[in-house]
């Protein structure tokens, strides 16, 4: 069936309508990132970097190292951007724009987020690294597709926890997950809607649950803690796993909410993971 204009906007020039991509420009491994001046902070590490294409937040760079090849995108905070990319992704690959029809062969996409988060447990220190092994998401993103659920986003909901509202769960791929793990803890990461009240933060006014951040320290899925919070993991993980794609989410940790202390230097926090997490992607074995 065809797609209909209004669904899949293409531009005159080819490209799909946020993110000013062709098809041709996906290659290799996906990395998103949130803040676009994070793009070229990896693509200077890049052999020879192919292009580079912004519009809007998206900005975009695709480069090699040796013989592996990585297209970069910054997706800007929040899973309602998180819709815009995996979705125009996915379609970039698997659906053919001269016809707007589904492919017949699907591509399967490997996107690893290299992003920032809070720990909310002592024992993890500003500029280490946590690794979601899964996510709970407070965003109601996939309430909105059909077809998603699982045993574990039901049971969330008995549990003694004063949701703000309906969580769901979603796994990272496991075959990602362990090649990255060694790099940090591996935990839940729960994804919140905002930066301030969602996560419990108090400027002017004041939070849902002040007691929030302390209720999630004694749970656990499946041996996992829940160890940060941050934005767009668990709309990554969930979209990646209804559209049929690899995803893992790899989190500097800038902050400890529990004992108040924030990263002296961000920027070398995150210089450091880039370095280590490129090191892996790059590496012949990958």
């Amino acid at each position: 069936m065809q797609i209909k204009e209004s669904e899949l906007i293409i531009k005159p020039d080819g490209s799909i309508y946020h993110l000013g991509l062709v098809p041709e420009d996906i290659r290799g491994t996906i990395i998103t990132v949130g803040d676009p001046a994070r793009v070229s902070m990896i693509s200077k590490h890049f052999d020879q970097i192919l292009y580079q294409k912004s519009y809007r937040e998206f900005v975009t760079h695709c480069g090699h190292i040796g013989e592996k090849w990585f297209t970069i995108i910054a997706t800007g905070i929040g899973p309602d951007n998180i819709d815009i990319v995996l979705n125009e992704l996915d379609a970039l690959v698997n659906i053919d724009f001269q016809s707007r029809t589904i492919k017949h062969d699907l591509t399967s996409l490997d996107i690893i987020r290299i992003g920032t988060s809070g720990a909310i447990y002592d024992g993890i220190a500003t500029d280490s690294v946590v690794i979601s092994a899964g996510a709970v998401g407070l965003d109601n993103l996939m309430h909105f597709y059909l077809n998603f659920n699982n045993r574990i986003s039901d049971e969330l909901l008995t549990w003694d926890i004063p949701w703000p509202v309906k969580p769901y769960f979603e796994w990272s791929d496991n075959q990602l997950l362990k090649k990255f793990e060694k790099l940090g803890t591996p935990g839940i990461t729960l994804t919140n809607v905002g930066f301030y009240g969602p996560q419990t933060r108090r400027l002017r006014l004041e939070p849902f649950n002040s007691d929030f951040i302390s209720l999630l320290q004694n749970k656990e899925i499946e041996e996992y803690h829940f160890t940060n919070m941050e934005m767009e993991t668990s709309a990554i993980y969930g979209l990646a796993k209804l559209l049929g794609h690899r995803a893992l989410s790899i989190n500097s940790i800038l902050a400890n909410r529990t004992v108040g202390t924030f990263s002296a230097d961000p920027k070398k926090a995150m210089e450091k993971l880039i370095i280590h997490s490129l090191e892996i992607l790059s590496s012949p074995q990958s």
